[in-house]
């Protein structure tokens, strides 16, 4: 959960619209704990392991929400939840005028300035290598050609159909493929706006199913079959995917001792939690069928198909061993909001820097507004990292994380050749490298060089215990070779080989 925004309620069309006051998380806490960092299963498919290596490898990438709540410039989807939390706030008495004013938004959403082609070279030049995109999220607007619900982009209700650009999924997977991106479709599990999800017969007190599944399980499994069937159709007419994103934690099974348990706790006591199996096993079986090696990505849902871990929005205080990923949102809110304030190039950089010292990657979030267009905002950003990643993105592609990782300042990152950078993360008005940088628990090996990416002359350096001094000459410290965060390279260390995966 993030700070309040600052957009105050607004009237379009005689109604009353709600911004939700609280940003909320990409997927709400799951059940039983689900969301244990430590809890890996590893992968044992030899293909998937090794896109899984070469996904760490890639370390930066773009995660873009958007859809038709663009419009309204608030919160994707939650604003239909009913839960009594902040991201879940209406300034509306009357919810089902509400929904159906929200689930109108389709007769409008009309982005005719979709430019995917830049938003691709805007993501290759900042140094991004992949790319998720959210084809469905937790409301049920499908923002590809689903021949399985009118609730799409590219239904006749929806005004931007008319367009030979409505599909966006597959304009936006064919850009991104074309500057060399790996594919990841992101893809929420629950539906809000399936009958056979939020049965209207019933009222909608939270996010889960509002029906009893064992008393109506054949209603639950229409929605299994409909899930099963969107997914069957993002792995079959999109071209090549590299990654599954599954969101919506919650929808997982469940045994009736977890469930028990969940509800223990006074704060779930009041959520309608049930064991909701969709029979993930099968859907991945057959989504890798036709896709061979994908990454699958069950968020906070442990077991054999979350192949990696995703730490929402912060950046994890020490080193994760296993692969992982921080989504976080390059400005204050996952979806579009009209005048949205963004992160500093030095914030972004310094991020970058942390999550891959210990061992993740970054997945920085743009949310398009409602006519295609990014913020200025959005490019502007995008040019400050890729001017520094440039510079040093040889401390950064390929890495893993090298003990002890930080010491003040500085991190620390290894290449698999043994080659090991030290990052200096600058203070935010200091523009001159210091005459010394130490270390006190990391030695380079006899005969090493180390010298400042960006720059061509070898630095002098000495031991110092268990650690070591280098030095930096008046002639570099006053020309630094990028702003932000300076990288030092040192040919070989002591310890040497790549010491967390």
């Amino acid at each position: 959960m993030r700070s309040p925004t600052s957009d105050p309620s607004r009237s379009t069309g005689g109604v009353l619209l709600a911004l939700c006051v609280l940003v909320p998380p990409l997927v709400a806490p799951p059940p039983a704990g689900a969301q244990d960092e430590v809890t890996y299963v590893e992968e044992t498919d030899p293909l998937v392991r090794q896109k899984l290596e070469k996904w760490q490898d890639l370390k930066l990438g773009l995660l873009i929400h958007w859809g038709p709540y663009s419009q309204w410039g608030i919160v994707e989807s939650w604003s239909l939840c009913s839960e009594d939390v902040g991201w879940c706030q209406r300034s509306m008495d009357d919810y089902d005028e509400y929904k159906k004013a929200y689930e109108a938004l389709q007769t409008t959403f009309n982005p005719t300035e979709f430019d995917p082609g830049r938003w691709a070279r805007a993501a290759r030049a900042a140094g991004m290598k992949y790319v998720v995109f959210t084809t469905k999220h937790h409301d049920g607007f499908s923002m590809f050609d689903t021949r399985l619900t009118d609730y799409r982009i590219t239904a006749p209700t929806t005004p931007f159909s008319a367009d030979p650009r409505a599909d966006v999924t597959e304009g936006i997977f064919d850009a991104f493929r074309q500057e060399g991106f790996m594919i990841g479709v992101y893809f929420s599990k629950p539906d809000w706006h399936s009958p056979d999800y939020w049965w209207p017969y019933f009222a909608t007190p939270d996010r889960n199913p509002n029906y009893d599944i064992e008393k109506y399980p054949e209603r639950w499994q229409r929605f299994v079959d409909f899930t099963h069937g969107q997914i069957d159709e993002l792995m079959s007419d999109y071209g090549p995917v590299d990654i599954l994103w599954l969101d919506g934690g919650w929808v997982q099974r469940l045994t009736p001792e977890e469930v028990r348990a969940y509800l223990s706790s006074p704060d779930n006591s009041q959520l309608r939690v049930q064991s909701q199996d969709i029979d993930l096993p099968r859907l991945v079986e057959n989504a890798r069928a036709k896709q061979p090696g994908l990454i699958v990505v069950d968020r906070a849902v442990p077991g054999p198909y979350q192949n990696y871990l995703t730490p929402e929005a912060r950046v994890p205080d020490e080193v994760i061993p296993y692969p992982w990923e921080v989504p976080m949102p390059m400005a204050t809110s996952w979806s579009f909001k009209p005048d949205d304030t963004y992160k500093s190039p030095r914030n972004l950089v310094h991020m970058l820097a942390d999550v891959v010292s210990r061992g993740g990657n970054l997945l920085l979030n743009i949310g398009p507004g409602p006519d295609g267009r990014w913020h200025d905002a959005a490019y502007g950003r995008l040019v400050e990292l890729g001017a520094w990643m440039d510079v040093n993105g040889e401390a950064i592609y390929g890495t893993r994380a090298l003990s002890p990782y930080q010491e003040g300042k500085v991190r620390l990152t290894q290449r698999a050749d043994g080659t090991a950078f030290m990052i200096y993360l600058a203070d935010e008005g200091e523009e001159r490298l210091p005459a010394v940088v130490s270390m006190t628990e990391l030695q380079p090996a006899n005969g090493a060089t180390i010298s400042l990416l960006g720059r061509a002359e070898d630095l002098p350096w000495k031991r110092t215990g268990t650690g070591f001094i280098v030095e930096v000459p008046e002639s570099q410290r006053s020309r630094p070779p990028s702003d932000d965060a300076w990288v030092f390279r040192i040919s070989a260390i002591e310890r040497a080989g790549v010491e967390a995966h």
